[in-house]
């Protein structure tokens, strides 16, 4: 026999015999390990199944993450319940390593702790063993010279990516920047929108009241007047926020503060309104157009500043 086969079983020896020795002192001490599959990879998991049967009053306690796996290192483990049959208790855990070492075959031997009143005796097993699997061609004795390599330097397109965290973020700051924004100008963006709606309003206002202006000129109709009247009050109604639509003639006078303009204008545009429109009259209606028209003008200036 060759020393090195000699020495390996030497070790076994060595190893067995505690395990033997425990067996004697109680029954079915000697817990069994051994790898599930006969060959792995470098960083590749292997799973090492760790049995132990034994009576059932035994206490025992299998290897946690501290224990020593090397060569080989500690991944995670999958523990079974205890299962009782015929007077025999099977504790199992199978253990998920992997190895970085590159030597050929790479053995492992966890022990069992036995708990035997204040003592606690450790029971071996054999050690078990697995080949690593090179995915690489040995180098030749000959030469002992590296593979020649094959140089490519062509580049690859890759498809970009979305930025997903990096636009999120732009758009949580640009929303954060509108809200602060709209807080800290709401007053001003307000009374602009306001200016913009007061002026949008004074404009439709002055066409639609030279729109009647215009058609009392070609009819000479008492309706015509009424409905410029109308527009008019309607108008200074939404400007001055006022109920001045249900409001007479004398309330509406009294209202501006007993202003000329509005006295004369309202109270030529009544005659015709009440009265029998007269052809002297024309020309007085067109004057009180126009001061009904400018003091609007007046009142929308005023409102403005």
């Amino acid at each position: 026999m060759g020393s090195g086969f000699r020495s390996w079983w030497v070790g076994v020896l060595v190893a067995w015999l505690p395990a033997a020795a425990a067996a004697q002192s109680a029954p079915w001490l000697v817990p069994e390990g051994r790898f599930l599959k006969k060959s792995v990879m470098v960083g590749e998991l292997v799973d090492y199944e760790l049995r132990y049967e034994h009576a059932p009053d035994v206490e025992v306690v299998f290897p946690d993450s501290s224990a020593q796996f090397a060569p080989f290192e500690y991944v995670g483990k999958t523990y079974y319940p205890t299962r009782t049959r015929q007077g025999r208790s099977l504790d199992r855990t199978v253990y998920h390593l992997r190895t970085f070492r590159l030597d050929s075959v790479q053995s492992l031997a966890l022990p069992v702790a036995v708990l035997q009143e204040l003592d606690t005796l450790s029971v071996p097993t054999l050690p078990s063993r697995v080949r690593l699997r090179r995915t690489a061609s040995p180098l030749l004795a000959q030469t002992e010279q590296l593979p020649a390599l094959r140089q490519n330097l062509a580049l690859v397109p890759i498809e970009p990516a979305f930025n997903y965290p990096y636009w999120l973020a732009g758009g949580a700051i640009g929303l954060l920047l509108l809200t602060g924004s709209a807080t800290l100008f709401r007053r001003r963006i307000a009374q602009r929108y306001q200016a913009y709606k007061m002026r949008k309003n004074h404009v439709y206002f002055l066409a639609q009241f030279a729109r009647h202006v215009e058609r009392f000129d070609l009819s000479r109709s008492a309706t015509n007047v009424e409905r410029a009247v109308t527009l008019w009050k309607s108008y200074l109604a939404g400007l001055e926020n006022s109920a001045l639509t249900s409001f007479t003639t004398r309330e509406i006078v009294a209202y501006f503060e007993n202003d000329s303009d509005v006295r004369k204008a309202l109270s030529a545009t009544d005659k015709v309104i009440y009265g029998n429109l007269q052809t002297e009259d024309a020309e007085e209606v067109d004057r009180a157009f126009q001061r009904l028209r400018g003091f609007a003008e007046r009142r929308y200036a005023s409102v403005r500043q």
